[in-house]
């Protein structure tokens, strides 16, 4: 017996678990996570804003106003949450167009969404019982989870 799932993300989460899938999402992606002074952009850059898609991070434990913010070369994306809640990412850098950084903007938030659902999944899929057999990414970043569950 076999069953495809094909999941639509919504982030419903702490921010813990959504800062842990920026980071990681970034890393994968070849960006370093800036803390502290640095973390805040040049207001003469070339900037563009993007919601994060499908996404919405409505916990009450969340403060508002939080940050986090990488940076790959010349571009920084800054990924926060608004006085109402929102998600939201800015990404700026020098030389580049608004397609250009709306380009590497939405790359880093569908994978941020992806590694998140990711996680999501497998706590589920351990939570229940099933253990996972085989794991699979393709050169499309397709996520693949072969699950094996044994009544007994």
């Amino acid at each position: 017996m076999s069953c495809v799932c094909i999941l639509t993300p919504v982030i419903i989460a702490s921010w813990p678990q959504f800062s842990a899938a920026v980071v990681a999402a970034a890393t994968t992606l070849g960006y370093t996570a800036v803390t502290g002074k640095n973390s805040t952009t040049e207001q003469a850059q070339q900037s563009v804003n993007l919601e994060i898609v499908q996404s919405e991070i409505v916990t009450n434990q969340l403060g508002r106003d939080q940050k986090i913010t990488v940076k790959r070369g010349g571009v920084t994306v800054i990924f926060s949450r608004d006085a109402r809640g929102k998600a939201s990412v800015c990404v700026t850098g020098e030389g580049y167009s608004d397609h250009e950084l709306r380009t590497f903007g939405e790359e880093l938030s569908q994978r941020v969404v992806q590694k998140y659902v990711h996680q999501k999944l497998l706590d589920e899929v351990h939570a229940r019982g099933f253990n996972v057999v085989e794991e699979e990414v393709d050169e499309k970043h397709t996520i693949r989870l072969k699950v094996r569950h044994w009544d007994g």
